[in-house]
């Protein structure tokens, strides 16, 4: 007997790192929850974008701009973690919308 994975359980998990994000989207295979799919896709943008923009930020060296840096993504994270547990399909700002179009083919 095989038990439904619920979209707010694949969505939490997608927050937890970039392999949260895969194992979410494994997990979402079966189902395709709607709300487990955006989140997949948030969560997909978010670590993709942090790990091109700390490729970048490596040339800097300063500790105030890695500081920020880290406080911001710590913010985007907490933004769509928090709405995970929720279970609102709430976009992060400004960018969220973009991962949606981007992202589009993830479900």
């Amino acid at each position: 007997m095989e038990e439904k994975t619920s979209g707010k359980t694949v969505a939490i998990v997608a927050y937890l790192t970039i392999v949260g994000t895969i194992i979410a989207y494994f997990m979402n295979l079966d189902g395709k929850d709607p709300l487990g799919s955006f989140h997949i896709r948030q969560a997909f943008g978010v670590h993709i974008l942090f790990y091109i923009l700390a490729a970048l930020l490596g040339f800097f060296d300063s500790g105030s701009i890695v500081i920020a840096f880290y406080v911001f993504f710590f913010v985007l994270w907490l933004f769509g973690i928090v709405h995970a547990l929720k279970g609102e399909e709430r976009p992060i700002p400004v960018i969220g919308p973009l991962f949606q179009k981007w992202f589009s083919t993830i479900s």
